[in-house]
């Protein structure tokens, strides 16, 4: 089973929504957890966003990538340049991956102007696992 590890700065969206879909693409190969560099909370447009594909995620936490140090994982994905210029070093052999979004959280407007943006870059990410899935199976 191949470990991997989602980085993004306040794991609160982007990698929280990066974890729930590698593990719905994994289909039980993937190990997956989410860290991020300042913690914060998990966004309740992304709860939201990933239920609308069927993926719970609102029993997650944020969690900082310090709780994560000296363990072994296969990839690390950041989905954030902060993440990625931050990133602690991982032992060798970890592979790293980076895939830059925005940060859905920052838009302001409606509920159904975020809402929009939280689904924007779910689906974004979602293309982009389904794209490593399809590369890494078997």
């Amino acid at each position: 089973m191949k470990r991997i590890l989602v980085l993004c700065t306040g794991n609160s969206a982007r990698s929280q929504m990066g974890e729930g879909l590698f593990r719905q693409a994994g289909a039980g190969a993937y190990e997956v957890e989410s860290a991020g560099t300042k913690p914060s909370l998990v966004r309740p447009e992304a709860i939201a966003v990933m239920r609308e594909l069927g993926i719970d995620i609102s029993g997650h936490r944020s969690k900082s990538v310090k709780e994560f140090e000296g363990q072994s994982f296969d990839y690390v994905v950041t989905v954030c340049d902060n993440a990625r210029d931050s990133c602690p070093v991982f032992p060798a052999g970890t592979q790293r991956i980076h895939w830059s979004f925005e940060d859905p959280a920052a838009v302001e407007g409606s509920e159904a102007e975020r809402l929009d943006a939280f689904r924007r870059i779910r689906d974004q990410i979602r293309a982009r696992v389904d794209e490593f899935a399809a590369r890494h199976a078997g």
